[in-house]
C-alpha cells in the first residue's frame, strides 16, 4: 500500500514537473516570440540597446579621466533640433595637456580626420572605444560623437534613418571646419550606419577617403538569424514569422551588402575570428558581396582577418599590434586611389 501511495506521488512529480516544463516552452517559444512580433518597441530596444549606457553617469566633460588628454567636450544642434554630444581628439603629434587648451580651429590644419560611427548600447565614453581613439589618434584627427538617444545626446527614440542622419550631420561638420581628407570608420552597428552614410553622401556628390568597417554584417536579417541569443529560437518554425520578418517590415534592415556596391571609395573590413556577436562568416560574406560586385573606378575592398587565439573578439581589434601598420597603409592607398579616382571625374567633366 505504501508502495502504491509513493509511486502516485511520484507520479504526481513528475506529471507537475512536465507541465511546468511545458508551460515554460510554451511562454519563451511561443509567447515571447509572439510578443516580439507585435511590438516595435521591443524589436527597437533589441536592435539599438540605447539604454545600456556604460559606463554609468560618465563625466563625459572630463575625458583625461578616461586616459584621453587633449580633447573637447562640446554639443552641436542638427538641423532637426536635435543635439549630439562629441568628443574632438586631437592626433598624438599635436596632443596638448588640458582639454581646455583644445580648439575647434585645429581642424582646419589636419592632414585626414576620422568620423567615428559607434555600434549599439555605451556612449563614446565605453572602455573599447576609448581603447580605439587611442590607436586612431596616432594617424587621425578623431570625432567622435553619441547619436540621438546615446550618450548625453538627446533622448528621442532611434531609428536606422535618425542614426544615418546624425552621422551625416557629423560628417557635413567636419567638412565645413576642414577641407582635408575625411575617412568614416564604423563598429558593429555602426557599419551599417558608416556605409549608408557614406552611399548617401555620394549622391550629395560628397565624398569620404575611405570607409573602415569593424566587425561588419552584411544585413540584419542575416545578422538576427545567427546571433547567439537567436541560438534557441532559430530553428523554431514561427522563427521567421515572429522575428525576422517583423524587424524587416518595421524597417530594421542595416543592408550593408546593399549600400556598399554603391560606396565609390576604398573599403578596409576589419574582423576577429572569435566574434560571437557579429559571426565572422557575416563580415566574410560582405567582403565578397563588395568585391564581386566591384566596379572600376570605385576603389579597392581588402579583408584583414584575425585569429581566434588572440580573443580580440567583438570589442578588441584595437589591441591587434598590426592595427596601426594596416591603418597606416590603408591611409596610403585610400588617399592614392581618392586622388586617381578625382583626377579621372575632373578629366571627364573638362
Amino acid at each position: 500500500m505504501i508502495s502504491l501511495r509513493r509511486k502516485r506521488i511520484i507520479r504526481r512529480i513528475l506529471f507537475g514537473t512536465f507541465k511546468l516544463l511545458l508551460l515554460a516552452f510554451f511562454i519563451v517559444f511561443v509567447i515571447g516570440p509572439l510578443v516580439f512580433k507585435y511590438s516595435y518597441s521591443l524589436q527597437r530596444s533589441v536592435i539599438f540597446l540605447n539604454y545600456v549606457n556604460f559606463p554609468v553617469n560618465p563625466n563625459y566633460s572630463n575625458p583625461a579621466a578616461y586616459g584621453l588628454p587633449g580633447v573637447l567636450n562640446f554639443d552641436v544642434i542638427t538641423d532637426d533640433n536635435i543635439k549630439l554630444g562629441v568628443w574632438y581628439i586631437l592626433p598624438e603629434e599635436i596632443i596638448k595637456s588640458s582639454h581646455n587648451d583644445v580648439d575647434i580651429n585645429t581642424l582646419a590644419t589636419a592632414k585626414q580626420v576620422v568620423l567615428y560611427n559607434h555600434g549599439n548600447s555605451g556612449n563614446r565614453v565605453s572602455p573599447h572605444r576609448v581603447e580605439l581613439y587611442q590607436v586612431l589618434r596616432k594617424y587621425f584627427h578623431v570625432v567622435a560623437f553619441d547619436y540621438r538617444s546615446y550618450g548625453d545626446s538627446s533622448d528621442v527614440e532611434p531609428s536606422e534613418e535618425g542614426l544615418v542622419s546624425d552621422a551625416k550631420f557629423m560628417f557635413k561638420w567636419i567638412r565645413n571646419h576642414t577641407s582635408s581628407d575625411i575617412f568614416v570608420w564604423g563598429h558593429s552597428l555602426g557599419t551599417a550606419i558608416s556605409t549608408r552614410l557614406v552611399r548617401e553622401l555620394e549622391m550629395e556628390k560628397i565624398q569620404a577617403t575611405g570607409l573602415i568597417l569593424e566587425s561588419p554584417f552584411n544585413n540584419m536579417r542575416e545578422e538576427i538569424a545567427r546571433h547567439p541569443l537567436a541560438t534557441a529560437f532559430k530553428n523554431l518554425p514561427w522563427f521567421q514569422f515572429t522575428v525576422v520578418n517583423p524587424m524587416q517590415e518595421n524597417g530594421f534592415k542595416f543592408e550593408n551588402d546593399k549600400n556598399i556596391q554603391n560606396v565609390n571609395c576604398s573599403i578596409l573590413i576589419l574582423h576577429a575570428k572569435d566574434d560571437f556577436v557579429v559571426p565572422y562568416q557575416l563580415g566574410y560574406e560582405l567582403y565578397k558581396t563588395a568585391l564581386s560586385n566591384r566596379q572600376n573606378g570605385q576603389g579597392s575592398v581588402q579583408l584583414e582577418s584575425f585569429d581566434s587565439k588572440f580573443s580580440y573578439g567583438h570589442k578588441h581589434i584595437c589591441r591587434a599590434p598590426e592595427l596601426p601598420r594596416i591603418i597606416e597603409n590603408f591611409i596610403v592607398k585610400a588617399r592614392d586611389e581618392f586622388g586617381t579616382r578625382n583626377q579621372k571625374d575632373f578629366s571627364m567633366n573638362v
